[in-house]
């Protein structure tokens, strides 16, 4: 009796493991590396980002996050939150992430260094709407006025032959 191969499939609801290291290419992301409470404290912006591991949107949705971890994981907290985990009752602490949950994945939601909201979109949100938020939080040019960060995947190998005088 041989052993059936494992498989996953961004196209479906079924439940394949951690969508981020499996659909974004980051496993980094989960579980976060700060709470919203301490990144509050900071005062460090901070991205949530309510999902479940066997919805399709959000499998789709993971290679996003993981785009925007790329560009403002060192400047941000990137919070990603498993409904999974979260009580039925909405909270009225606005360190708790659930405090922040309106019922759907994805969800996303930018809350800026004051602690205020300044995004809050359920669905495929485009990582140029979130960006854009982000620029506005950082003071940063419009992506119109600015000029593209030229970045090498993270997992590329780069090898220069540089020739040697005789």
């Amino acid at each position: 009796m041989g052993i059936s191969p494992a498989s996953a499939n961004i196209d479906d609801d079924r439940f394949d493991g951690n969508i981020f290291a499996l659909y974004g290419g980051n496993g980094s992301l989960v579980p976060p590396r700060v709470t919203l409470a301490e990144s509050i404290n900071r005062s460090k912006p901070a991205l949530l980002v309510f999902f479940l591991d066997d919805s399709r949107d959000c499998k789709q949705f993971a290679t996003t996050v993981s785009r925007l971890q790329q560009f403002y994981g060192r400047a941000a907290d990137i919070i990603p939150v498993n409904v999974d985990a979260i009580a039925a009752e909405t909270p009225e602490d606005p360190t708790d992430p659930a405090h922040y949950y309106r019922g759907f994945v994805p969800e996303t939601v930018l809350i800026d260094q004051s602690g205020e909201v300044v995004l809050d979109e359920v669905g495929l949100v485009a990582f140029e709407k979130v960006d854009d938020k982000f620029r506005e939080v950082f003071n940063l040019l419009p992506r119109s006025e600015s000029v593209e960060l030229k970045r090498k995947p993270i997992n590329e190998i780069t090898i220069e032959l540089v020739e040697t005088e005789k």
